[in-house]
């Protein structure tokens, strides 16, 4: 292993290590194929109880339900849900809008750290990640990898091609999501990543997306993105179009407007987002990733009563 992902692999260690004992909550059966412990809709031999039916001959013995069979006229076997892999598609957002950032770290770096998170909890136990990396335009696909070799591959390349130059232009999600649910054929797992400072229009294509996959939207944000102080006259630019704005922070009425804007737009997102029947994941600049990462998958695992609390 190279020196870099050495340190990537030691970052917030203790943190990390609680990260690798929990499970990703899921709101569907998406295991779709072998050599995985998710839940899946396949019945079979497996730990969760479905359904009983009556034996047939020439099936296997081993299937016979004897506590139901000993209390029946006839021989009963015991469905379950089997146990399958997962399949993971990280759709990432490289535009321009994420390098941006006044606390810890820049929207693209937060970013990037979320990936790494992600791969942690998801490349394992038999289930595969793919990653989907756009801006302006769909840039580039890797095809779905799974073990710590193949996720430690994955990391790489979406790192390279995450801090590779951004197409200029406003950030096209409407036509990736569209693209990408041409791209995914079987149930799966879909994570959007994106601070979602995007036209309008990818609301019915995720929500298309959702009728088949989970779907969860992690939006990365800043603290500045909702409030400016007062640092006097300051030029901002709009990283995607280059056009520019000269303000005047010290205005107390236009940092009240920019507040309310803000709180608007949030609100908006999430009436988008509920609408769209994604899950919101929130990441903002000025706290560790792990952490908020940690809190949403226990705070997932409450609202599912357990369901992503599996063997680890």
């Amino acid at each position: 292993m190279s020196p870099p992902e050495v340190d990537r692999e030691r970052r917030g260690e203790p943190a990390r290590e609680l990260l690798r004992r929990l499970r990703w909550p899921l709101t569907h059966r998406l295991g779709v194929h072998t050599a995985g412990d998710e839940r899946s809709q396949f019945l079979g031999p497996g730990i969760e109880h479905a359904d009983v039916r009556e034996y047939q001959p020439a099936e296997d013995a081993r299937l016979i339900d004897w506590n139901l069979t000993a209390r029946s006229d006839r021989p009963y076997v015991r469905l379950s849900h089997q146990e399958r892999g997962l399949d993971v598609w990280l759709i990432v957002d490289a535009s321009r809008s994420l390098d941006w950032g006044t606390s810890r770290v820049l929207k693209r770096e937060a970013a990037q750290e979320l990936v790494d998170l992600m791969t942690l909890v998801l490349a394992r136990h038999g289930s595969r990640v793919g990653a989907v990396v756009f801006d302006a335009h769909w840039r580039k696909v890797f095809a779905l990898t799974g073990g710590r070799a193949g996720r430690l591959r994955l990391l790489s390349k979406v790192e390279a091609e995450t801090a590779a130059d951004s197409s200029p232009g406003r950030t096209d999600l409407a036509a990736t999501l569209r693209r990408a649910a041409r791209l995914i054929p079987r149930p799966s797992l879909v994570v959007v990543i994106s601070d979602f400072l995007v036209d309008s229009g990818w609301q019915t294509p995720m929500k298309a997306l959702a009728l088949r996959h989970d779907v969860v939207a992690a939006r990365v944000t800043d603290p500045r993105e909702s409030e400016i102080p007062s640092i006097g006259v300051v030029t901002f630019e709009d990283p995607e179009t280059g056009r520019q704005i000269e303000v005047d922070t010290g205005s107390r009425r236009l940092r009240e407007r920019y507040r309310a804007a803000a709180a608007e737009q949030r609100a908006q997102l999430m009436a988008d987002f509920r609408a769209s029947r994604a899950q919101v994941l929130e990441v903002s600049t000025d706290q560790p990733v792990v952490n908020q990462l940690i809190s949403y998958l226990r705070r997932r695992q409450r609202m599912r009563g357990g369901l992503g609390t599996r063997r680890a």
